[in-house]
């Protein structure tokens, strides 16, 4: 069993704040494909990381599915279309493998 979780930015580049459908449009393709989904978007997390001599920063949000099996080609196809649409050069999504208690 795997554990898949997405960060996604709240704002753009230039600090503008994605709306709510942008998230519920996520959170649709996800529950629909994998049967359910957690997300933490009420208190954001904040990302931080060295860039080009300055420190950077996203407040973000994280959506996480469960799923047997990965299917990395089509998580590299979702991942393309979430920074086409996110206008991001870089979606954060991982996997950790997870044992079922």
């Amino acid at each position: 069993m795997h554990l898949v979780q997405i960060l996604l930015p709240l704002a753009d580049n230039a600090g503008r704040r994605f709306d709510g459908a942008a998230f519920g449009r996520v959170r649709t393709e996800l529950s629909e494909r994998f049967g359910g989904i957690t997300g933490f978007t009420r208190a954001p997390a904040e990302g931080v990381w060295k860039e080009g001599g300055h420190t950077a920063h996203d407040d973000i949000v994280v959506f996480e599915v469960m799923t047997r099996e990965l299917d990395h080609p089509w998580w590299e196809r979702y991942r393309a279309d979430l920074e086409r649409r996110f206008d991001q050069e870089t979606i954060v999504i991982r996997a950790i493998r997870v044992e079922m208690l």
